[in-house]
């Protein structure tokens, strides 16, 4: 199996030679090139055209934000994880509306991090648990129109409770292995459940799951 290609892009010196340090202990992940900031970022990403980019939100010259969408719009088959020490909840939004498939901590476990990227290179969405709860917070404010179908309580769209419970697991941001360790079923029977929700909810992607269970408060954070 080819190993994960990735690009990390990052402003500061020392945390881009602690990720090269780190991902080189893994034999399934490459590094193919380091950004110093957005404009840097744009032009490896169309000359390496890595698998992943581990994003930095803010560097000078251009910010994450900006060159996730200029990156996206020029390859799509990209997968982009932002990293961050801390952030806003409109900006965590403002993240995953460029297009960002995962959202992880600068302070993550290096396994954690491994697999976060081998777990979006996958076409999996990885949001670590504190930017879920700004996430919360976040679409706490939206309101819900009460004449909506619920998903948890009758209607066209009724999850059963094996699928509320992995919606749950997708909302927290947990990966098809661990569900299936967790509720004691095959990864393939996640995935069939995984595309159940999909199809019931009306989404594309576990990011636009977790939104839906989240603005409807559908579960438990």
């Amino acid at each position: 199996m080819k190993p994960v290609k990735v690009l990390i892009a990052d402003d500061h010196p020392l945390i881009r030679q602690g990720l090269v340090q780190v991902l080189s202990f893994d034999a399934g992940i490459q590094v193919v090139g380091e950004a110093v900031n957005g404009e840097d970022a744009v032009e490896k990403a169309k000359r390496h055209r890595p698998d992943v980019i581990l994003m930095d939100l803010y560097m000078p010259e251009m910010d994450g934000f900006e060159a996730s969408k200029i990156i996206l719009a020029a390859c799509p088959e990209i997968k982009i994880i932002a990293l961050t020490v801390e952030d806003s909840e409109q900006r965590v939004v403002e993240g995953i509306k460029a297009g960002v498939r995962g959202y992880i901590l600068k302070d993550v476990e290096p396994e954690a991090l491994a697999s976060t990227i081998k777990a979006v290179n996958a076409g999996e969405t990885v949001i670590h648990p504190k930017i879920t709860s700004l996430l919360f917070k976040e679409l706490e404010r939206v309101s819900v129109d009460p004449g909506e179908d619920n998903p948890s309580a009758g209607g066209k769209t009724r999850l059963t409770p094996r699928e509320m419970e992995i919606l749950e697991c997708i909302a927290r941001g947990i990966h098809n292995k661990e569900i299936a360790s967790r509720l004691f079923i095959s990864e393939k029977t996640v995935k069939n459940h995984i595309t159940n929700i999909f199809r019931k909810l009306q989404v594309e992607d576990r990011t636009q799951a977790a939104l839906f269970a989240i603005k409807r408060k559908l579960v438990n954070l």
